[in-house]
């Protein structure tokens, strides 16, 4: 690779030919603030906050955009550029509403944190008449209030260019400018796809989710409600950055020790039920590849990406799996097997579930989801929700000791863990068609031709002389491509795994807030994997079809697919329009 030899504040530096300043001040140990750059995202030098002095130069350029050349040398800290970002600092301050004690955001707020930095004075230019909430509440996994909005446009950027949907931009112009939906349209009326990303993205509490836990205090209070309480895979590998721990912490333990204190009756593992989804899963695509089924068989885990496909790619609603997310397998199961086992009646059974995802949200309401009458899950909270209720409740997370959760769903395997990585699915489901059409043994279930955070990702594997083609991608606009090339002809496939969010679920719009500088020199898909991966790999129970508990629940449910477990476990969904 070609490099060249540049200075940074005097430090010579030699840094790859194709990076930008901030790149190169980044190696040199120098963080230049940033607000609206987000790497592979949103590099339009908009916010001015980047700005940086260029020996030579007639102006001081954005560092975000600007390439590096043989022998440049810049300036980043000089009093001139101190003054003037504090200028831009108080410049946005101006039209921004500051209820900063009641923000969700506060103390994660990037606006904040470099207000403080550089000592602005955020009434300098305060506005005669006090900005007032400027709020769209109509979605029902997130909330938007333009008065906190600072026009950075990362929100509209990662709607575009990541998830395909561009259901969110600048509207009007000048003073006027601000970020809306085509026609001012409420955001529930457009074909946006609930994934979050956007509220992962916004530096300020401009996006933020629809705050459900009182819903959740509220059952737990309720003495006639048997309240039971379900993490997904991710979330282990997630939650700790919320008590400052670092990027892919595992903190299974001490979750389960913490949901117990906030006084859920029973802690159950989203998990198992993954292993339930593989043993459904596996079951419907070997039944399509055997008699004729629709082919590719596309995965349904992913409710942005399901909701995605129907208002989008409505042609290959055929093609998705009918099971149930799960989340959705864990609520229906709890309502229907564990209600009978425990004699309680499923109406007075509340489940809440943990999720990496806002998507979640639309998913528990979706009226097909009643196995047992009612709701199969009744609320779902994210990663950041907990948190907060662990926070109000004077939790001290990291004293707390490692617990176990409880029987009945307590028990999952490796390839139930690694759900929460992109290809996991995928992976998981190989592990257990393999054998079964096989009758081998895997020695060595590491499918590593589906892991990692390529785009899309292709293999081929030999069952019994059937030669079988997989496709994984994550975020939608990657999934976008893929579905073109396999309407087109251009490929074929028998099964394709598809996550909403690039790089799967540890990177969901439900998770903890990472600032602008950590997600452009950290990527958080990688490292959060890395916890799922490393916990699949010290287990010696990896496989979905060797979970006891999984055998158990197939003594109530029947054979997998059968009439039984479909109708408790399966689903259907609808073509919407766009």
């Amino acid at each position: 690779m070609e490099t060249i030899k540049m200075k940074i504040n005097d430090i010579e530096v030699e840094v790859p030919a194709n990076y930008t300043v901030l790149q190169a001040a980044e190696k040199a140990g120098v963080r230049i603030p940033t607000l609206c750059y987000l790497k592979d995202v949103n590099a339009i030098g908009a916010c001015r906050m980047c700005v940086v002095e260029v020996k030579g130069a007639r102006s001081n350029p954005a560092a975000c955009i600007q390439a590096v050349a043989e022998g440049m040398e810049v300036q980043t800290n000089t009093p001139a550029l101190r003054k003037s970002r504090k200028m831009t600092l108080e410049l946005i301050l101006s039209n921004h509403r500051m209820d900063c004690l009641g923000c969700v955001r506060s103390n994660s707020c990037e606006l904040q944190t470099l207000a403080q930095e550089y000592d602005v004075d955020p009434h300098k230019f305060e506005p005669k008449t006090p900005l007032q909430p400027d709020v769209d509440d109509s979605a029902v996994h997130l909330i938007r209030d333009n008065s906190k909005c600072i026009l950075c446009r990362r929100c509209m950027a990662v709607c575009k260019f990541n998830q395909h949907c561009a259901v969110i931009g600048a509207n009007a112009r000048g003073f006027k400018t601000h970020i809306s939906s085509p026609f001012e349209m409420p955001l529930s009326e457009t074909s946006c796809v609930n994934c979050g990303q956007c509220i992962a993205v916004c530096p300020t509490g401009a996006l933020t989710e629809r705050d459900d836990t009182d819903k959740v205090w509220k059952a737990l209070e309720d003495p006639t409600k048997h309240v039971v309480v379900g993490p997904a895979p991710s979330v282990r590998v997630q939650l700790g950055e919320c008590f400052g721990m670092p990027i892919g912490t595992n903190v299974e333990g001490k979750m389960i020790a913490a949901l117990r204190r906030l006084g859920f009756d029973k802690v159950f593992d989203v998990d198992t039920a993954a292993d339930l989804t593989i043993m459904e899963e596996g079951t419907e695509l070997l039944h399509r590849l055997n008699n004729g089924g629709k082919l590719p068989m596309i995965t349904s885990c992913s409710p942005g990406w399901i909701k995605f496909c129907e208002h989008y790619y409505p042609e290959f609603i055929d093609n998705l799996s009918s099971c149930k997310s799960p989340q959705q397998m864990y609520g229906a199961m709890i309502k229907t097997y564990y209600a009978e086992k425990m004699g309680i009646d499923p109406k007075d059974i509340f489940v809440v579930s943990i999720m990496p995802c806002t998507a979640k949200k639309f998913e528990v309401k979706r009226p097909e989801m009643t196995a047992a009458g009612v709701p199969d899950v009744d609320v779902s909270l994210t990663t950041r929700e907990l948190a907060s209720m662990i926070k109000r409740a004077g939790i001290v997370f990291s004293e707390l000791p490692d617990e176990l959760c409880d029987p009945a769903f307590g028990i999952a395997s490796g390839a139930g863990h690694i759900f929460g990585a992109t290809g996991g699915v995928m992976e998981a489901a190989l592990r257990t068609v393999y054998e079964v059409v096989t009758g081998k043994t895997l020695e060595k279930p590491d499918f590593v031709d589906v892991r990692g955070i390529e785009g899309i990702k292709e293999a081929e594997y030999d069952l019994n002389g059937t030669t079988v083609r997989v496709a994984v991608t994550s975020g939608l606009e990657n999934a976008s491509k893929l579905l073109d090339m396999v309407k087109n002809g251009e490929k074929e496939y028998h099964f394709i795994e598809v996550m909403a969010c690039p790089g799967g679920c540890v990177n969901g719009g439900g998770q903890p807030i990472q600032p602008g500088y950590v997600r452009n020199f950290t990527d958080l898909r990688v490292e959060r994997a890395k916890g799922l991966y490393r916990e699949d790999a010290a287990m010696e129970l990896r496989k979905s079809h060797e979970n006891p508990v999984i055998k158990e629940l197939y003594e109530y449910l029947g054979e997998p697919g059968g009439k039984k477990a479909h109708h408790i476990l399966h689903t259907h969904y609808t073509p919407r329009g766009l």
